[in-house]
């Protein structure tokens, strides 16, 4: 079984952080990409994929509405054999849903929710340029409980500018205090070229120093909350990880659909569409823009760069390699209580994912010739 991903290209505002593909949202481009996905499904050149997972992201894909929204799941359905067992999962942020919404999408068969808090500080969504407040993001997961979503996940950023110690709990208590079971915190990135990159002078995000010491409060903090980490920027209640993305870090199949999605499918190999919403719109054939992707192509580097984002780690003994030397130094690591070895096991430690570019670079060079 396949993941399907659907890249919903539309926001109300750009975030001044955010450099994901994503255009302004109206009535006409909204009714042509909907028929353009619904046909991209049902034209896809690749065989007779069947899926268990589907997530539609963004942009933010709530703002198709509910009727164009059903339209895209049914044709999901119907396409790739979408079940009632199925992960089905639709990212929204606070202010682009209520209730009536939320209720239609979990009739049409989303069981799954993702919503972009960011933060429970109004200060520190302010800067990062959001919308909403903090009490319009505790009334958009209230409401998604109450549509009847059992499976919900919220976004946390850490290191936004001016954020403390204190403030990163105030936000973890109100996530925590709320029906989720599943958190997504990352750690903010000022991307080249976005807003708030370009006012980094008058920005005062933190210290590397603290901002080890936010991430590291924050694993704390969730465990103890029940959410256990299962991800480098992951973390669910027992049995809630996202199926969809473990297929990424697993180095599962997946199929992305529309501009700027990437796909893994074998035989083809990794591959993407194009960052261009006209073209995929105007395009009789859209999978004519398909392009290689540029990650790595060599399966066992693919196996370790991939599954050492995992708490679980990887099992270098299933991997077409000798492994000694890279166990050899990933003991160097361990001896720091950056990774943890078991037998031919390796797993990064939370101190570990803080400087997990750094150690899977080491550990990939070991697999040179």
């Amino acid at each position: 079984m396949i993941g399907l991903y659907l890249h919903i290209p539309f926001c109300a505002a750009k975030c001044p952080y955010c450099d994901f593909y994503s255009r302004p949202i109206d009535g006409d481009l909204a009714d042509r990409y909907a028929a353009a996905l619904v046909n991209a499904m049902a034209t896809q050149p690749y065989g007779d994929l069947r899926a268990d997972t589907l997530y539609l992201g963004g942009g933010t894909p709530t703002l198709l509405g509910a009727g164009r929204l059903t339209a895209i799941l049914e044709a999901a359905s119907r396409c790739f054999g979408l079940t009632a067992d199925s992960e089905i999962t639709i990212e929204t942020n606070p202010e682009s849903i209520d209730l009536a919404l939320l209720c239609d999408l979990r009739k049409a068969g989303c069981n799954r929710l993702s919503v972009g808090v960011q933060s429970g500080a109004q200060s520190e969504l302010t800067a990062l340029g959001r919308r909403h407040t903090p009490e319009s993001a505790r009334e958009a997961i209230l409401a998604g409980a109450k549509a009847g979503f059992e499976n919900i996940s919220a976004d946390l950023m850490l290191a936004i500018p001016g954020q403390t110690g204190k403030s990163l709990s105030g936000s973890v208590r109100m996530l925590t205090g709320l029906p989720l079971s599943h958190i997504s915190a990352y750690l903010l990135k000022l991307e080249p070229g976005t807003p708030l990159a370009l006012d980094v002078d008058t920005l005062t995000p933190p210290d590397e120093d603290l901002t080890a010491a936010l991430y590291l409060q924050c694993v704390d903090e969730l465990a103890d909350a029940g959410f256990e980490q299962y991800e480098i920027s992951n973390f669910a209640k027992q049995g809630r990880q996202s199926r969809h993305n473990l297929k990424y870090w697993r180095r599962e199949q997946y199929l992305g659909l529309g501009p700027a999605a990437h796909s893994f499918l074998e035989p083809h190999g990794r591959f993407c569409f194009e960052s261009d919403l006209d073209a995929f719109l105007d395009s009789d054939n859209p999978f004519a823009q398909i392009q290689p992707d540029d990650l790595p192509v060599c399966p066992p580097e693919e196996e370790l760069l991939l599954r050492l984002r995992l708490t679980e780690g990887v099992n270098v003994s299933t991997l077409a390699i000798d492994p000694t030397q890279l166990l050899r130094k990933a003991g160097q690591f361990a001896a720091h209580d950056l990774c943890r070895v078991d037998g031919t096991v390796i797993a990064l430690t939370p101190k570990g994912f803080l400087l997990s570019n750094l150690i899977i670079v080491a550990l990939l060079e070991t697999l040179a010739p």
